[in-house]
C-alpha cells in the first residue's frame, strides 16, 4: 500500500474502494472519503495515465483499469464496496461483473453505459480552450468555478505554471473507446446491489442510468439528484451522502 498511486484515506473495517473519473485522481475523493471512513477502510486508486500512476504513454483500455482494481481489491482479503464516478463507475461495473467475488456493493455516479457514436472532438475542443498553463491554483479555482476545488487536485506545478497531471492525448484515447461499444453485457452480470446516482443535469444519455439497477441481477436503486451536475458528490454533497450512507447501511448491515 506504499505505492504512490494507491491512496489510503483511513478508516477500519470492510474495504471501500473509490474510483475517479476521467482526468481526475484518487485525491479528488477526499471530501467524500472523510465521511466514508465511518463505514470502513477507504482506499483510492489513481487510474493509468492519471495522478501518480506509473503506467504512462500507452493505449489503455477498460480491461487494463479493471485488472488493476481487481488486483488491489484481491489484496484486501475480503470483497469491497466500490464507489465510482463516471469513468470510475464504468470500471466499477465491469469489475463487479468480471470479479463478482471481489465486490459486495456498487455505487455508480453519473455513468454512461452506451455512448456509441460519440466522439472525443468535444473533449478536444474543451481542453484546447483551457488557459494552460494556469499561473496559480487560485486561477484554477476561479476558472472552473463550482468545480474549482476538484480541478485544483488535477493539476501540478511546473516551471511555467500549473498543468493537468494527465496527458490530454492519453485522456482522449481512453475516452474514444466509449464511443465504439456499449457495456450493457456487464451490467447484466452484476450480482451485487447497485446504487445508481444520476445528476439532474447529466451529461449522459437520458434514461440509461435508471436501467442499471433494473437490469443488474443484484438489483438496487436509482436516484436523480435535483439541481446537480456531473459531479454530483460535489454539487449536491448532502443528498449524495445521504443516499450513499443509506446504501452502505443496508449492504454492510450497519
Amino acid at each position: 500500500m506504499s505505492r504512490p498511486h494507491v491512496v489510503e484515506f483511513g478508516g477500519d473495517g470492510p474495504p471501500i474502494l473509490v474510483l475517479h473519473a476521467l482526468m481526475g485522481r484518487a485525491s479528488t475523493w477526499w471530501p467524500v472519503a472523510r465521511w466514508l471512513t465511518a463505514y470502513g477502510r477507504v482506499v483510492g486508486l489513481d487510474a493509468r495515465a492519471h495522478g501518480r500512476n506509473p503506467h504512462r504513454g500507452g493505449q489503455w483500455r477498460t480491461p487494463d483499469f479493471v485488472g488493476d482494481a481487481a488486483e488491489l481489491v484481491a489484496g484486501f482479503g475480503e470483497p469491497a464496496v466500490v464507489v465510482g464516478h463516471s469513468m470510475g463507475a464504468l470500471h466499477g461495473i465491469v469489475l463487479a461483473a468480471e470479479h463478482p467475488d471481489l465486490v459486495r456493493g456498487l455505487v455508480v455516479e453519473d455513468v454512461g453505459v452506451d455512448l456509441r457514436g460519440r466522439t472525443v472532438d468535444g473533449w478536444r475542443e474543451l481542453f484546447e480552450a483551457w488557459p494552460v498553463p494556469f499561473p496559480s491554483l487560485a486561477h484554477v479555482r476561479e476558472f472552473f468555478g463550482p468545480a474549482g476545488a476538484y480541478f485544483a487536485e488535477c493539476v501540478e506545478e511546473r516551471a511555467d505554471g500549473y498543468h493537468l497531471i494527465a496527458d490530454v492525448d492519453e485522456l482522449l484515447e481512453i475516452a474514444a473507446e466509449w464511443g465504439r461499444r456499449d457495456y450493457w453485457e456487464f451490467v447484466e452480470r452484476v450480482r451485487c446491489p447497485v446504487l445508481a446516482i444520476e445528476a439532474e443535469h447529466t451529461v449522459m444519455p437520458p434514461g440509461q442510468q435508471a436501467e442499471i439497477p433494473a437490469r443488474a441481477p443484484g438489483g438496487g436503486k436509482h436516484l436523480i439528484v435535483p439541481g446537480s451536475g456531473h459531479l454530483v458528490h460535489d454539487s449536491a454533497p448532502d443528498v449524495y451522502r445521504g443516499a450513499v450512507e443509506a446504501f452502505l447501511s443496508d449492504v454492510l448491515g450497519r
